[in-house]
């Protein structure tokens, strides 16, 4: 791991360090070059210089380098964001992609809810706009949509788990050189103050200036980077033209990028002249999903979240992208595959639990299937403890399949006694835990014809930090229940999700010290059982036995990436996590659709 240099003279040493690298180190990952470098200089200081402009190559040349980008907004509140988002691209021979990413980010707004945005092209010309609130009411004026045109499109949907709403923290972001890159980014990377050092380091080519503290753009920079690594080789070391190599310089970067990043990222990237990008972590941790649809000129691509996206716009599902794999579409619609990294799939179990759709099939597993074997395994549980219960009730919308396997398991009475308003937003995924609280009493009413004189067990998908539950419980009890009973399809939450997901704090969970009784006794429940985590791994093997190992970390402390431990969970909690996720300053939004050109138009 990379540290901060103690004096001046430590990072006098790295830049000369650099200058007198070798040639053949410009192949190797940019960390591990300043490693090699550094120990290379203590070794023997002797050395030619490399020239990053040899040859009379001209490194800003309009022909690699291109899209200006106007500047956007204010200011930003200095604290890491990282999202849970849903993220969509679409590959058309023609006509304009804009309608169906609005309709494609529809069907994933459940993953987001804070802000919106979209870029499309024609790739000559591309056109941005991004902007706080929901996908219906951020391309609400026509004339916006209007506007978006090009075959070729990327669309996003983010909540903060921290720091600012601002829209300049909406995706997608943006840099000009090399080539210009938009990106969309779903997951959270873990190592972002190092690659944020190495950003502003001399050890970069351009000492980027990052605009906020999104570890999205961080990644964005990074494989700006390394892009730009990619294309330095070509002219120092074969020769090569570069600009019949682009492509090749987006692989080469996505391997060295993978070697690079630690933590989650699913990532969908328009490309300049390349085409769209599409890369998943080594692990898998959060879902990406390839999608086609047959047309009369060929096959066009859609690549998404979740597949859910891919219905009503008429695409099927192809595969999921591997783990470690980048995809590029080039203009034409021809796809091109690499393995950049070895992969092993380790998916984040919580996406099955919560986070996706029903409706989805993530890792060649079907959530609703996943769903019903946690209510089969539950009832067995109920079983085993004995309770007198009347009628089966699940806590909208999550836990239903689940509570429909437990009641038919079970073979007891089905009721939805919880009546939902739809037009409250999910409490879980909303950044203030006030607004969290206020909103339960608006987004339930319990039945008193269906719960009065009854016991009740209450099924539900995850019980995390107890605030909705603990409400719902009691308004189940004023509605006349005799005995309320929990059921919870997931184990207790007793760690921090490191990869993304809104539950950063171990203060914030209900099952945080206490034992299983005073957990009980807290939700102000008769009986509680929690979902075993053996269980919940065999509810996905059985339906994807290619998978041995999940991401079950929130449940058990076990992360993946092996990256985590007991002081960066202990920084986290000092960051405020989990404590106020939303800034409360004004909330900027980015209000006019940009319009960019190439260079080479």
């Amino acid at each position: 791991m990379l540290s901060q240099l103690a004096d001046s003279k430590s990072r006098l040493c790295r830049r000369q360090a650099l200058s007198n690298a070798p040639k053949a180190i410009l192949s190797a990952p940019s960390m591990i070059r300043s490693k090699v470098q550094t120990c290379a200089l203590k070794q023997n200081r002797v050395g030619s210089k490399v020239n990053l402009a040899a040859k009379g190559q001209n490194l800003h040349s309009k022909k690699f380098f291109g899209m200006p980008i106007a500047s956007h907004v204010s200011q930003h509140n200095k604290r890491v964001a990282p999202c849970e988002c849903g993220i969509i691209g679409i590959s058309k021979f023609g006509g304009n992609a804009n309608v169906e990413l609005y309709e494609g980010l529809l069907m994933l707004q459940h993953r987001g809810q804070d802000s919106a945005g979209m870029v499309t092209t024609n790739w000559k010309k591309f056109k941005e706009f991004k902007k706080n609130g929901l996908v219906k009411d951020v391309f609400e004026d026509q004339s916006v949509m209007n506007t978006m045109l090009g075959n070729v499109g990327i669309a996003h949907v983010r909540y903060p788990t921290a720091g600012s709403s601002s829209a300049q923290e909406a995706q997608p972001f943006f840099v000009n050189s090399p080539l210009g890159i938009f990106l969309i980014h779903n997951g959270n990377l873990t190592n972002t103050d190092e690659l944020r050092g190495f950003l502003n380091s001399s050890r970069s080519f351009f000492n980027r200036h990052l605009r906020t503290e999104s570890d999205s753009e961080v990644l964005l920079n990074v494989l700006a980077d390394e892009i730009h690594r990619s294309h330095q080789r070509c002219l120092q070391t074969t020769g090569c033209d570069p600009t019949r190599n682009k492509k090749e310089f987006v692989f080469e970067a996505g391997r060295s990028l993978m070697q690079l990043l630690k933590g989650s990222y699913s990532c969908i990237s328009l490309v300049n002249d390349v085409g769209l990008v599409a890369f998943r972590d080594p692990h898998g941790i959060r879902p990406l999903v390839l999608g086609k649809r047959a047309t009369s000129q060929g096959d066009e691509w859609c690549i998404a979240s979740e597949d859910c996206a891919f219905g009503p716009i008429g695409f099927t599902r192809v595969r999921d992208v591997e783990p470690g794999e980048m995809i590029i579409i080039t203009e034409d619609n021809q796809v091109h595959s690499r393995q950049c990294v070895e992969g092993k799939l380790n998916p984040c179990i919580f996406e099955y639990i919560y986070l996706a759709r029903p409706d989805s099939v993530l890792n060649e597993i079907p959530v609703y299937n996943f769903q019903l074997n946690l209510g089969s395994a539950l009832a067995k549980r109920v079983k085993e403890v004995g309770w007198e219960v009347d009628l089966v009730c699940p806590v909208p919308d999550g836990s239903r399949p689940a509570a429909i396997q437990i009641a038919s398991d079970l073979q007891l009475p089905y009721r939805e006694g919880l009546v939902k308003n739809r037009y409250v937003g999910r409490t879980f995924i909303m950044p203030d835990q006030h607004m969290r609280e206020m909103s339960v009493r608006r987004k339930l009413n319990a039945m008193p014809n269906v719960f009065d004189g009854k016991n009740v067990l209450l099924v539900d998908d995850s019980i995390v930090r107890g605030t909705t539950m603990t409400q719902i419980v009691d308004m189940v009890r004023k509605a006349g229940a005799k005995r309320v009973y929990l059921a919870s399809a997931s184990p207790p939450v007793i760690y921090p999700n490191v990869y993304g997901v809104d539950m950063p704090s171990r203060v914030e969970f209900v099952a945080n010290g206490l034992s299983h009784e005073e957990v009980c006794k807290t939700l102000g429940a008769d009986g509680l059982l929690y979902q075993s985590v053996d269980d919940l791994i065999k509810a996905g093997t059985d339906l994807n036995p290619r998978i041995e190992t999940f991401d079950a970390s929130c449940f058990t402390g076990a992360y993946v990436t092996g990256d985590i431990d007991e002081s960066y969970l202990q920084r986290l909690e000092l960051q405020g996590r989990g404590k106020r996720r939303r800034a409360t300053s004004k909330i900027v939004s980015l209000v006019d659709s940009q319009n960019y050109k190439s260079e080479e138009q």
